[in-house]
């Protein structure tokens, strides 16, 4: 008394292709954007490092807490909450604010 299950939809052997297609083309797409991606980020962070100044001499007690650059200056957060701007040709001391 077993029933018979009931058959399945008709699988269309030509849109199994297309879709395995698709889903390949998805596939190397996919790769291709990663690599794409690892190729960028390689060559954008290999570059040459910024240029940083050989010596800095610091008003006295003052101790370095951080570091930036821009194009013709540099600048040195203490440990005191001030920054002291420096021209980067000469190395003097341009500036100082004072962060409350």
């Amino acid at each position: 008394m077993a029933q018979d299950p009931e058959p399945g939809p008709e699988v269309d052997p030509a849109m199994v292709r297309y879709l395995r297609l698709l889903v390949t083309i998805l596939t190397g797409t996919m790769i291709a954007g990663v690599l794409v991606v690892i190729f960028l980020l390689v060559t954008r962070f290999t570059g040459q490092p910024p240029a940083l100044p050989e010596r800095l001499t610091l008003p006295d007690g003052a101790q370095a807490r951080a570091f930036t650059q821009g194009p013709d200056w540099f600048a040195v957060v203490t440990e005191d909450d001030r920054i002291l701007i420096y021209d980067r040709v000469t190395g003097s001391l341009k500036q100082t604010v004072v962060v409350d």
